[in-house]
């Protein structure tokens, strides 16, 4: 009888230093912790990268022992479509299925564009993130990065009206668009969304916490309101409807690609547009996302871009266009 070969699974932390430091309204980090999953069958080697959140209660820890708790299953052969009844932690399926999905690619020799049923990519422009500061500050970076077409600005603090006035100052001539990480209240918003439209902000993301978001319901819509940490899976997306506009796909919260994939045409049947968003990572946690920013109405894939050095090879951006994954680092 023949001898049916194991895949075998590697899991490791790594870190990333940020170039500088990186500031939202719940704080300020200066690396990027990530795990990534290795699957090795045969001379096939499949690849995928995940970052756990502590805003959902998951931590490097936390995914690294819920890998390992799930070996021997990952390593007799999981498909895709079970992870989630061996895995808990959201990221932790992530970074699975996307390695699955890349193991997949190198053994049949096919992309995972085509696994997929999807349209061969091409370069896309992502945002790029200005980090939380003073207004004097994040004008600073907004006239250093004004040659970039779409910038994302980090609000949810005490003086957003001044950082708003500034930034739009700054860079006259970028899309603007905006993530207050749940940093703003029922009673402060109006006359925020006030300052968005004045400045010409295509988008905010996230303006109440999840929890108090059904205030939503009642704004007048001066920009579209975009669902981040209030939009998941699936399963929660019709109670975003008449809230948001739109949703931010990202795959640590959708739990991989295969989650992000249904999420995006359940979005679309519910008439929501679709943004794709990531967490500070490197080239391989963009390389699957890619797929999704494809026919998405704005890509925020810039994690890259804020570390100082990224993992080789990875994904090639001239400027803030970015082109599809070399084979070598995924799909």
């Amino acid at each position: 009888m023949p001898t049916v070969t194991r895949r075998k699974l590697t899991v490791a932390h790594e870190s990333w230093p940020i170039a500088g430091s990186f500031t939202i309204s719940r704080g300020s980090k200066t690396q990027a912790d990530v795990v990534v999953v290795t699957l090795t069958k045969g001379d096939a080697t499949g690849r995928g990268e995940c970052v756990p959140y502590p805003r959902y209660d998951e931590t490097v820890p936390q995914v690294v022992a819920a890998l390992e708790a799930a070996r021997d299953a990952i390593e007799e052969g999981l498909p895709r479509d079970q992870i989630a009844r061996h895995v808990a932690p959201k990221a932790a399926r992530n970074a699975l299925d996307c390695a699955l999905w890349d193991l997949e690619a190198k053994r049949s020799g096919l992309p995972a564009w085509q696994l997929a049923g999807l349209a061969e990519p091409r370069p896309v422009v992502t945002a790029y993130t200005l980090s939380l500061g003073t207004p004097e500050a994040m004008a600073r970076a907004a006239a250093a990065a004004s040659d970039r077409p779409l910038l994302k600005l980090k609000l949810g603090r005490e003086g957003d009206e001044e950082r708003i006035e500034a930034i739009r100052a700054a860079a006259p001539g970028a899309r603007l668009i905006v993530d207050a990480n749940e940093g703003w209240s029922e009673t402060v918003l109006p006359r925020m969304l006030d300052a968005c439209a004045r400045a010409g902000i295509e988008l905010v993301e996230q303006p109440l916490p999840a929890a108090a978001d059904e205030a939503l319901r009642s704004i007048d819509r001066k920009v579209v309101i975009c669902a981040d940490e209030s939009a998941h899976g699936v399963e929660g997306i019709a109670s975003l409807v008449g809230k948001y506009d739109a949703i931010n796909i990202k795959l640590d919260k959708t739990g991989g690609l295969t989650g992000a994939l249904a999420l995006a045409e359940a979005a679309r049947r519910h008439d929501l547009k679709i943004m794709v968003g990531c967490m500070l990572a490197t080239s391989l946690a963009m390389a699957p996302a890619m797929l999704l920013a494809q026919f998405a109405s704005v890509v925020d894939l810039d994690g890259p871009l804020l570390l100082k050095e990224d993992r080789s090879p990875g994904i090639n951006f001239v400027g803030s266009l970015m082109y599809p994954p070399p084979p070598a680092l995924w799909g």
